[in-house]
Parts: C-alpha cells; sequence; structure tokens
C-alpha cells in the first residue's frame, strides 16, 4: 500500500472514534449521526483497502 491509501485509512479510523465517542455522548437523533458517522469511517476504510488490492490484481 502507498502513502495516501495509509493516510485515508487513519483518517476514516479517526472519523470512525469521533463518530463512536459522538454517539456515546449524545441523546436522540444525535445519536443515530455519531452512528452513521462511525459506519461511514468503517465503510471508507474497506473501500480504500478494496481499491488497492483491486488496483494490484489488474496489473
Amino acid at each position: 500500500m502507498n502513502a495516501s491509501s495509509f493516510f485515508f485509512i487513519a483518517l476514516s479510523a479517526i472519523i470512525a472514534l469521533v463518530g463512536l465517542f459522538a454517539a456515546a455522548a449524545a441523546s436522540g437523533y444525535l445519536q443515530f449521526f455519531g452512528f452513521g458517522l462511525m459506519l461511514f469511517g468503517v465503510a471508507f476504510a474497506f473501500t480504500t483497502v478494496k481499491r488497492h488490492y483491486d488496483a494490484a490484481h489488474s496489473h
């Protein structure tokens, strides 16, 4: 993996953690926003890893 992949995986991990902390601290609809942010961070990290392996497989 190149440096940009590591950067975006680390960024998505930070986004997921912020989402978890937001969901833990909030109540009501903001709690769902925190869970959505966490899901977005996890999905973005998996997509970044998938793009890496798709690019490696195409060569």
